[in-house]
């Protein structure tokens, strides 16, 4: 296929350079994108005269029957071309003769794919938020039915203190919550028409840039063209959103598997999200959490490429940067991946309370409860912190928890301790006492939960 470029060249190059010069096979998913921006260009030519009003329909009408071929399946994209824009244009100008040369006037390839790209992330992010959303009101509504149920809070993978179920997955949704906050920004950044730029420098026809940009719905456009086709941190950041959502995947993977092994069991994934082994019948392996955790390494690289390529160019546009797009779809392509699996995965999670109770009774994490029982009766923090270690010690050496001790027992370490104690240091009492905001009773756990449905309501 003859190059639409030759004329400083032969336009004759070895096949080797054409496979690894070409780009189609990753940029013909913009294919949409790249006609869509055909049109409102061949829509602002035909506005500013510089092409004919017959023409410009012309354009217009043969650019969505492509689109339309392309949809129906009547037309393949042709993966020996160049790029998307290419097996665009010379299919257009096979369909129309001269006056589909007169589509790529006033514009170049460098403003093009930054325009595609822009495009097309501009709505994969949209669809991105949509499906946080839906992760985050499973993880809400979970949360929700269980904000009584007690567990064993965690610090240094060490129980801790007594806190609930729905209070830790709600942990989860306030990430979730500022993912989406993150890609609204991503989208504000995207939202900058680059069309017009050119090839660096602008152009000399009397062309109208906002009037195009209004067309594709975008809410600026670039205000240096040298800029406008060389700036690719909405990829970076794009990627950086990603890789943050990935991250808070990963960590909630990271604890589902803890949770479904047979020395947690305070949960079961569903048949439907699991695998089992090929050698050992027992095994209900949690492949699916783990495949998430794993492939949060893989957007991570993909945002280290990006970096990468873009940290040593020199303006305007180089051909390193058509390095980007294979980065950003697979980051996409990932994300939304994860995203779709996991909200069914956490739906139909079965909730082993009974399990997440005896944790917490035997790590003792009501021991600050009983220090600060200790306190109200007016010992000091320091004094009232040592007798619970000490009690905490020996409970350990007889094989009882705090609640086994009988109040005989509690007097011989200090005459403050009475019947009252056991009310104090009950899991319930623990739980229930932590009304502060954003703490683990029940109560301020549904404030959390009222508080995530009414973004996610308005997202």
């Amino acid at each position: 296929m003859a190059k639409m470029w030759t004329g400083r060249t032969s336009g004759v190059t070895e096949k080797i350079a054409d496979d690894f010069n070409s780009s189609i096979k990753f940029d013909s998913r913009m294919y949409k994108q790249d006609i869509l921006g055909s049109m409102a260009h061949a829509s602002m030519l035909g506005y500013k005269n510089i092409i004919t009003k017959d023409e410009a329909d012309t354009l217009i009408g043969g650019l969505e029957d492509i689109l339309n071929d392309i949809e129906s399946g009547k037309l393949a994209i042709d993966m020996t071309a160049e790029d998307i824009h290419m097996f665009v244009e010379q299919e257009l100008t096979a369909r129309l003769g001269a006056v589909g040369k007169k589509l790529h006037t006033a514009r170049s390839r460098n403003d093009q794919v930054a325009l595609d790209t822009r495009m097309y992330l501009k709505e994969v992010a949209k669809s991105i938020i949509q499906k946080i959303t839906n992760l985050a009101v499973a993880i809400t509504v979970k949360a929700e039915e269980h904000k009584s149920t007690i567990m064993p809070g965690y610090t240094h993978l060490q129980r801790a203190q007594p806190i609930t179920f729905g209070h830790h997955l709600m942990a989860y949704a306030m990430m979730f919550l500022r993912d989406i906050d993150r890609f609204k920004d991503v989208i504000r950044r995207i939202d900058v028409c680059p069309i017009g730029s050119c090839a660096l420098a602008g152009t000399t026809y009397d062309t109208d840039r906002r009037f195009e940009a209004q067309k594709l719905g975008f809410s600026s456009i670039a205000l240096n063209s040298i800029d406008g086709v060389s700036d690719r941190d909405f990829c970076v950041e794009f990627a950086s959103a990603s890789a943050l959502t990935m991250m808070h995947l990963s960590r909630l993977s990271e604890e589902i598997i803890l949770w479904t092994s047979w020395e947690f069991k305070f949960v079961e994934l569903s048949d439907a999200f699991t695998t089992g082994s090929s050698i050992m019948p027992q095994k209900k392996n949690s492949d699916m959490a783990e495949l998430v955790r794993g492939k949060t390494g893989r957007v991570y690289g993909d945002l280290m490429a990006l970096l990468t390529m873009l940290k040593g160019l020199p303006l305007a546009y180089n051909k390193d940067m058509q390095e980007d797009k294979e980065n950003v779809f697979d980051c996409a392509d990932t994300l939304i991946m994860c995203l779709d699996v996991f909200a069914p995965m956490v739906d139909g999670m079965t909730v082993y309370k009974d399990n997440m109770k005896i944790a917490a009774q035997k790590g003792f994490i009501n021991a600050t409860d009983l220090a600060d029982y200790l306190v109200k009766k007016g010992l000091p923090f320091r004094s009232a912190y040592k007798i619970s270690g000490g009690i905490v010690a020996d409970c350990i050496a007889k094989g009882k928890v705090l609640e086994d001790l009988t109040i005989e027992e509690y007097k011989g370490y200090s005459d403050l301790f009475d019947e009252d104690v056991y009310a104090e240091i009950s899991l319930e009492t623990c739980v229930s006492k932590r009304t502060s905001e954003g703490g683990t009773s029940p109560e301020s756990v549904q404030a959390q939960v009222d508080y995530v449905k009414g973004i996610l309501e308005n997202v």
